[in-house]
């Protein structure tokens, strides 16, 4: 199934979810650029905030799979795919890479930070947090938020995306309180792959997407 823009799919998941969690307290917490435009949809029709969990990805040479991802307290997620014994040999080889890595990628959250869209702890507390995603070839951006929510005391996780791969979704189903997922897919290609127009705005109109969603309640 494709998608004429990430719009889109971000209507098509609010039909999802506004039955249920139209008139309860409800945040959306976007995984990424594309994320954003998805869940703004999904904020307009809830009448709920948006906001993003910044985080870099951390990738070691010659590996097609991110070894770990950065978010913006600094927090060091290991991509659960790889085995404790793989992680344990790329950490004793790569050890001084993955470090200077680590810093290069918190310094640039940083400087994205610094253009706005800082995730506000406040507004989660006792929420329904839905996570939105534009496509979850992987678990990691999941496990990363998760440990970012861990301290914060939330009413129920739901993770709503139009694409997951299947161990995306075998992830979503231990950590979720509710999974809305339009497609489970054997071989996920690009995420790109699957939306006719595929563009992503500037950052800073990401950011201001964000800040005007209250706005554009319907």
């Amino acid at each position: 199934m494709y998608f004429q823009s990430r719009t889109d799919a971000g209507k098509q998941l609010a039909a999802k979810l506004v039955p249920k969690y139209r008139y309860e307290n409800c945040a959306v917490v976007a995984l990424s650029d594309g994320g954003v435009m998805v869940g703004a949809e999904i904020a307009m029709q809830l009448h709920c905030v948006l906001t993003m969990l910044l985080t870099e990805e951390v990738r070691l040479p010659g590996e097609h799979d991110p070894l770990a991802v950065v978010d913006q307290d600094g927090k060091f997620t290991y991509n659960n795919m790889f085995s404790t014994g793989q992680l344990e040999e790329f950490t004793g080889e790569y050890h001084n890479y993955i470090e200077q890595e680590k810093r290069e990628k918190f310094h640039a959250i940083n400087q994205l930070l610094g253009s706005g869209g800082l995730i506000r702890r406040d507004l989660l507390y006792g929420h329904n947090v839905i996570l939105v995603s534009d496509g979850l070839k992987n678990a990691l951006s999941l496990d990363a938020a998760a440990q970012f929510l861990k301290p914060i005391k939330i009413a129920r996780l739901i993770v709503a995306t139009p694409f997951a791969s299947v161990p995306a979704v075998d992830r979503m189903h231990l950590m979720a309180d509710e999974i809305v997922c339009l497609n489970v897919l054997e071989n996920y290609m690009h995420t790109n792959h699957y939306y006719d127009n595929n563009k992503l705005p500037s950052h800073e109109k990401i950011v201001k997407t964000i800040e005007t969603v209250v706005l554009n309640w319907k």
